[in-house]
């Protein structure tokens, strides 16, 4: 179908959504196996040893599993801090956490220890942009004054009911989570279920459907999309194929042009690789460092395949793009901020 459908539903037992975009798979959320740590969620942990060398602490969190907070100075073993997984743990490896903490809701973001009172830039009529403020000054009245609000671009259309019950909710919450930090190690607030997440997230803009009833990933075609997202190899729109490989080191991606012999074809196929790639490696929750061994073109047409990969990771959170190695490959890096799905469906 055209437009923005959302799709909820369970994968044994557990949460999942997903966003569909004319019928395209634009995001998945599926609750993890077990009690495994949620990004976004809170926790009091209590500081364990620093890392020289890497400009972090390890911290203790509850049920004897650790956490790795970066950058982090004047900490002394023992202190205990309200950290925020931030994405999650590699095997064998800390949970990644940090102590800036978010309290996010659909329309509003409270953020400790950043005051100030912000709107959306993506909400550009000055006089909702007045109505908003008005919003969170009312809201904000009386609150710490280390405590900063955001309204998200979601407020643009919403009913000021609704934004002030949100900002009165992030509120109260973060006044008693920041009032809680002495006791053991403990979760204080819980990450985003699959389905809180794609409410707090993907309505925006609003979607043209919804399907929750049992059974709609089936019905819309949602199962099949994730089988596909289990196999290595991707069709591109201009005849060939990229292969998408995770190793222990890194994500090996290589572009193939098929059958295609004309002279633009590996021009086509790379370009419609790097136009996909940004959704690919998110479904597949995949991060870090990614190599690329894009179709064999001449070095003239690099800098339009530059621009392809600059505009597509432009709205993909954070990734940083390096560029062309002497070998001509491309190297990327792209946070982790959720898990393999590897690991969601094993």
């Amino acid at each position: 179908m055209k437009g923005r459908l959302l799709v909820l539903d369970e994968i044994d037992g557990r949460e999942a959504a997903a966003l569909l975009v004319d019928g395209q798979l634009e995001e998945l959320a599926i609750d993890p196996l077990g009690d495994m740590a949620v990004p976004g969620a809170i926790y009091r942990a209590v500081a364990d040893r620093p890392v020289k060398g890497q400009g972090g602490i390890f911290v203790k969190l509850p049920d004897g599993t650790s956490g790795f907070l970066r950058q982090i100075s004047g900490v002394a073993p023992g202190q205990r801090l309200l950290v925020q997984v931030t994405g999650p743990a590699e095997p064998g490896k800390a949970i990644p956490v940090t102590s800036r903490l978010l309290f996010k809701s659909r329309f509003a973001i409270v953020t400790p220890d950043a005051p100030g009172l912000n709107i959306s830039r993506k909400i550009k009529d000055e006089e909702r942009r007045a109505e908003l403020s008005a919003l969170a000054q009312t809201g904000m009245t009386g609150a710490n004054e280390q405590l900063g609000l955001i309204l998200r671009s979601s407020c643009l259309e919403a009913e000021d009911q609704a934004i002030a019950e949100d900002i009165a909710a992030m509120r109260g919450l973060a006044e008693a989570v920041l009032a809680d930090n002495s006791g053991p190690p403990e979760l204080l607030v819980d990450g985003p279920t699959a389905h809180d997440l794609a409410f707090r997230d993907w309505l925006e803009p609003a979607v043209d459907d919804a399907d929750t009833d049992p059974e709609s990933f089936e019905r819309h075609g949602v199962a099949e999309m994730l089988d596909a997202l289990r196999a290595p190899r991707v069709a591109l729109d201009a005849g060939g194929h990229m292969m998408i490989e995770p190793t222990r080191a890194l994500v090996a991606v290589d572009v193939n042009t098929g059958p295609d012999t004309s002279p633009a074809a590996a021009l086509k196929a790379n370009i419609a690789a790097a136009r996909d790639l940004p959704r690919q490696m998110r479904l597949r929750g995949l991060g870090g460092q990614v190599v690329v061994d894009f179709a064999p073109m001449p070095k003239r047409d690099r800098h339009i395949l530059d621009q392809v990969l600059k505009a597509a990771f432009k709205t993909d959170g954070e990734a940083n793009l390096a560029g062309w190695t002497t070998l001509g490959l491309y190297e990327l890096t792209r946070k982790r901020d959720r898990l393999p799905l590897s690991e969601l469906l094993p």
